[in-house]
Parts: structure tokens; sequence; C-alpha cells
């Protein structure tokens, strides 16, 4: 290409504003491999500067025009040729016309909106990018720079303990409790098992976290079950009237936000179920669904004001109020006990 005279004449570099001091995430790519990106949240500004390097000093590069897009779009892998964009801006950095030395430009979105959480699943992908394009008559030249969103949402103002039952007529018959129904990221699952009748021979009980990700809709639907944490309740059998604590802390595992119909092609939902085998490796399994969700921290509120202090918005998402005290002590009880997972 490049003896034809077609090969890229330039190169392209993206540089965000603020980005020596913005944090950044862990993304899972498509092979399982991770990358990590500037993280971003609703709601507030993408701002740089794209710097274009000539590759021939004293050489021009005539072009249609520069522009540079900011692009929210989910991937569905068994329809891989067509990317559904939920989020697409445009800004014209130059009009028609060549280059005849290294430029740079300044771009903002300002206030972009950025609905959903960025996710890499066994099905699906949701990404946020910027795209530059310098339009040229034969091959344009295009450069794509990736950011991570993340979702953030307020404490659950009802936020009920399960309670359920579960047996088998005359066999068995147990209850079991978990403290809530709703966990962020880091949280502790808190919980008791009590049997009220046991007349098979368990030998085995565990506690599975599964996230099950549905993407498509009608005969394309897919379910992808994957089981993300395992806790051993109990090896051996039980007897009548005893009772068994859970604790599993979540900070260990990773886990994404859940998701209900993103975007009409996507949910991911997270399930609590309880396994008992017996000595003939027999099965038994209850499900119940839980929300997990990412919680706000105070340097996101502290950095929030401060963005306000310049640029006075309000994102959908954010938790901006003081969580009320029992919360402080279970978040305090909680660090003390688990530490600062990385999630």
């Amino acid at each position: 290409m490049s003896f034809f005279g077609f090969g890229q004449s330039a190169d392209v570099d993206i540089v965000l504003e603020g980005q020596e001091t913005r944090k950044t995430a862990e993304i899972k790519t498509e092979d399982g491999k991770k990358e990590r990106y500037y993280l971003y949240f609703d709601g507030e500004t993408v701002a740089g500067k794209i710097n274009i390097t000539l590759k021939k000093p004293g050489s021009k590069l005539e072009h249609q025009g520069i522009k540079i897009e900011f692009i929210g779009q989910i991937e569905l892998y068994y329809d891989r040729g067509n990317h559904h964009e939920f989020t697409s801006l445009v800004k014209e950095l130059a009009r028609p016309g060549e280059l005849t030395h290294n430029q740079s430009y300044s771009f903002e979105f300002q206030q972009v909106e950025k609905p959903y959480e960025s996710y890499t699943g066994a099905n699906v992908r949701l990404r946020y990018f910027l795209r530059v394009t310098i339009v040229k008559r034969i091959s344009d030249v295009v450069k794509e720079q990736d950011i991570i969103v993340h979702t953030l949402s307020q404490y659950p103002d009802m936020n009920n303990s399960i309670k359920m039952e579960v047996g088998i007529e005359d066999c068995l018959h147990i209850e079991f409790e978990y403290n809530k129904s709703k966990y962020h990221l880091k949280d502790v699952i808190v919980g008791k098992i009590y049997f009220l009748l046991v007349r098979i021979k368990i030998k085995h009980m565990e506690l599975q976290v599964i996230k099950r990700e549905t993407t498509g809709t009608g005969p394309n639907t897919f379910n992808e079950n994957e089981t993300i944490a395992k806790y051993e309740i109990m090896d051996g059998a039980p007897v009548r009237g005893e009772s068994i604590p859970i604790r599993l802390f979540l900070s260990g595992y990773e886990l994404t936000p859940s998701m209900r119909d993103i975007n009409k092609k996507f949910s991911v939902r997270y399930y609590l179920n309880l396994v008992l085998v017996d000595e003939e490796e027999r099965r038994y399994f209850k499900q119940q669904e839980i929300i997990i969700f990412r919680k706000a921290d105070k340097a996101r509120k502290n950095y929030q004001q401060a963005l306000q202090h310049h640029h006075p918005i309000n994102p959908p998402n954010m938790n901006q109020h003081e969580p009320a005290a029992a919360e402080k002590e279970e978040e305090r009880t909680e660090q003390s006990s688990a530490g600062d997972g990385d999630n």
C-alpha cells in the first residue's frame, strides 16, 4: 500500500484532559485478558487534545475534513456485523484542506450522557470510545481510544432480607435467610440456614453466586450461566435444629452491577444458589435473585463536588446524600473485616 502512496501518512494521538490525575479501571477483553483505561462517570465532560504528526517532515497531507466522535455501542457476538450505537456525538475539527506541518486540535464533549456501564461478557460487549478520522479520498486515517464508564447507584431505600423455605415432603425441610436482597460490589452476604427436618443423608452443602447473561430476543436469545463464587456451608450430615451461619465476602470476586434490559439488547442478573448433595449424589437446589450495585465512595463524592464547582452538573445516577448512621457503621465493619478489595 505504501508503495502506491496509499499508506497511513500521519500518526494521530489522543490526549485526554487531566489524564495524569484521572483514575483508571480494568476491563476484560474477549479473550479473557485485562486492559486498563481511564475511568469516567455519567454526566462528566470528556475533553482533550488531538495531536497529528506527519510521518514525512516537509510533506503535506490533503484531506476532506477531520472529525472526532464520542461513541457508545453494544456489540452482540452472534451479530458482529451490526454495532448498535446508543450514543453518537460528532465534532468537526477541521474543514477540507491540507496539513503542511504537525497540528493539534482541542475537543470537548460537555456533560456527556453515559447511561450504561462498560461491560465485556460471554456474548456481548458494551464499550465507549473516541474515534478520530482524517477523511481522505482513498483510505481514511482512523484512531480510536477506549474509556471505561462506571455507573453509580444510590443506597437502596428498601433493602428487605430474603427469607425462604425449601423442602421435600417428609424428607427435608430447611429455612434460609439472607440479610439483604441488594448488595454493593464490596459487600458481605450474611445469612443463616436452619434445619427443621432432616431425613435424607446430606453429605455436602454450598452457596453459589451465579451470573446469568441474557442476550438477544426471541429465537436469538442466548443465556450464559457462570458460577462466580462457591462458599462451602458444611461438609457432613446436619441434624434437626442445627443452624449454620453464612458470611460470604463479595470483594474477592469479579462482579459487575446487575443490568436490566440494557438498550433492549442484554441483561446481567445475579442469583444466590443453595445446593445440597446427598450420599447418592442427588442434587437439590434453590435459587434467589439478588441485586448487585456499585456504591459511590466518599472520594468520588468529593471529586464530584470539585467538578460541580467548575462545571455545574447533576448526573442522574450519582449518590449525593450521606449514608445513614447504620450504613456508616456497616461500612466500618466491612472495612475492618474484609479490607479494601479492588473492584
